[in-house]
């Protein structure tokens, strides 16, 4: 499998639907999806169905990307770079399982994640978007380098938009 991204302790790949099953199960937990505006997969087809519908790889060449601890192979959760056509914006994205809460792999992720958007793919910017109740990834967004810009409407609730400076 082809490292997309590679730190310290961590290396991103391209999500494969040999995922689905972590996919499935990282969406079954509520306080995972509290502040994202997802429901669960309905079962592990479901979440196999939409790794094997997943564009973004070749359509952007960038994309949520599995997360993979090196020393053990353990799949962390899902951190990445999207475009989204419709804001013509690339935003940072992350998932992590909560045993994983806590202790530095987002940040670590993520900003690996905003560098190479940034140095690597020559992005002209990242953003995150965050409900503003989420304060714990408001902090990762801090941590890596993005500063607030905004507040705006989050599928009804109050929603943040930070920036790469």
């Amino acid at each position: 499998m082809k490292k997309i991204i590679e730190t310290g302790q961590l290396y991103l790949r391209e999500l494969t639907t040999d995922d689905a099953t972590y996919f499935y199960r990282l969406n079954l937990d509520t306080a995972v999806l509290k502040y994202t505006g997802d429901t669960p997969f309905v079962d592990v087809h479901s979440a196999t169905l939409f790794l094997e519908h997943y564009d973004h790889y070749q359509k952007y060449g960038i994309g949520r990307w599995a997360v993979i601890r090196k020393s053990d192979e353990a799949f962390l959760g899902w951190c990445g770079l999207k475009y989204s056509e419709e804001l013509n914006e690339y935003d940072i994205g992350f998932r992590f399982f909560k045993k994983y809460w806590n202790k530095g792999y987002a940040t670590e992720a993520a900003k690996a994640c905003v560098v190479y958007g940034l140095e690597t793919l020559k992005l002209p910017e990242i953003v995150g978007r965050v409900m503003k109740e989420n304060k714990a990834s408001i902090r990762v967004l801090e941590k890596i380098g993005l500063a607030y810009d905004r507040d705006f409407d989050f599928d009804g609730s109050k929603g943040v938009l930070y920036k790469t400076i």
